[in-house]
C-alpha cells in the first residue's frame, strides 16, 4: 500500500532529530496539522520536555539496540543524520531498522548538489544513505536543503559585539534557505499526497554572497558590519577552539567549495519550494531583522 493510500487522518510519524535546528521546527509543524509526532532523543531530560502532544522517546542512532523500541508502532519516519564520523553507519542503520519496524514512509533530510562535493566528508556520508533509503522498498521523499539561515546564530554574538561577518560565503552566492521553510515542506511532504518518490531541492530565492550578506546586517544593526569570511584560515583556527579537529576540518572543506564554486540553484530549484509552501518563501532580510530582535 502506497503511502497516499494510507494517510488519512493522524498517523504517528518519529522525527530522529527531533531536538535539533531543523527537527524542533518540524515538530511544531506536525503538530499544527493534528499529526501524531514521536521524537527519539538520547536524553531523558529533553524527551520528558518536549512540546505537550508529542511523544518522547529515548534512543540513540550509535546503539542499535535502541532502535526498535523507538520505531515500533510508528508509520513514518524523518531521519536527519547527525554530524558524526560514523553518519554514514548510523543512517544506514536507521534506515535497515525502518524496514524491520514496518515504517511506511521516510523522508531524509540531505544537503543541496551533494554531488557537487563528494570530496566533502559530511556531504559523502549522504550518498549512501539515500541510496538506502531509495531501495529500502518504503516509500520516501529526499529533502537537499541549501545553507540554513539559521547557522548565522552560530554567528551572532561576534556580528553584534564585533561588527564582522565570519562565515566563508562565495563571491557567486548561496541559495542560503531558512529553516522554518524547510520544516514547512517536510511536514507537507508527511501529511499530503503526491510527494512519494520525489527529491526536492529547497533553496531561498536570493544567492546571497558574503558581501551581500554583511550589508544586510550593516542595515539591522544601522553601523558597518564588514565581511572577513574570505579568510579561510583565520576561520579554522577561530573554530579549532570550538569543535574537534575532525569537524574543523570538514567543515572548512566544505566552506572552501562554497569559496570556490558557490551554492547557487536554478531557477527550477527555486521554484520547488515556492511549490510547495504556496508562497514565497522567506528572504534573508526578514530572518536577520528577527535574530536581531529577539
Amino acid at each position: 500500500m502506497k503511502w497516499h493510500d494510507l494517510y488519512a487522518g493522524v498517523v504517528t510519524t518519529l522525527i530522529i532529530g527531533g531536538t535539533g535546528t531543523v527537527g524542533s521546527q518540524v515538530v511544531k509543524e506536525l503538530l499544527q496539522r493534528g499529526a501524531g509526532v514521536r521524537v527519539m532523543t538520547r536524553s531523558a531530560e529533553k524527551a520528558a520536555s518536549l512540546p505537550a502532544g508529542v511523544e518522547g522517546v529515548v534512543g540513540d542512532m550509535a546503539d542499535l539496540e535502541t532502535l526498535p523500541a523507538a520505531m515500533a508502532g510508528a508509520d513514518a519516519l524523518f531521519l536527519v543524520t547527525p554530524l558524526v564520523p560514523d553518519e554514514i553507519n548510523q543512517g544506514l542503520a536507521a534506515v535497515e531498522a525502518a524496514k524491520q519496524a514496518g515504517i511506511k514512509y521516510i523522508v531524509y533530510l540531505s544537503i543541496h548538489k551533494l554531488e557537487t562535493g563528494p570530496h566533502i566528508p559530511h556531504f559523502a556520508t549522504k550518498f549512501p544513505v539515500e541510496y538506502a533509503v531509495k531501495n529500502s522498498g518504503i516509500d520516501w521523499t529526499i529533502i537537499r536543503p541549501n545553507n540554513f539561515f539559521q547557522n548565522d546564530y552560530w554567528f551572532k554574538d561576534v556580528i553584534a559585539q564585533y561588527g564582522v561577518y565570519p562565515q566563508p560565503l562565495s563571491e557567486l552566492g548561496l541559495n542560503r534557505v531558512d529553516v522554518r521553510d524547510i520544516a514547512e515542506a517536510v511536514a507537507i511532504s508527511l501529511t499530503a499526497p503526491g510527494h512519494a518518490g520525489q527529491t526536492y531541492s529547497l533553496v531561498g530565492a536570493d544567492a546571497l554572497t558574503g558581501e551581500r550578506t554583511a550589508e544586510i546586517y550593516s542595515d539591522v544593526l544601522g553601523r558597518p558590519v564588514q565581511y572577513v569570511g574570505a579568510d579561510l584560515e583565520g576561520w579554522a583556527a577561530a573554530a579549532a577552539g570550538t569543535m574537534p579537529a575532525w569537524q574543523v576540518l570538514d567543515l572548512k572543506m566544505m566552506y572552501d567549495h562554497f569559496l570556490r564554486h558557490g551554492l547557487r540553484a536554478t531557477q527550477a530549484e527555486v521554484s520547488t519550494l515556492v511549490g510547495l509552501l504556496g508562497r514565497a518563501p522567506r528572504s534573508f532580510e526578514e530572518f536577520a531583522r528577527e535574530m536581531f530582535a529577539a
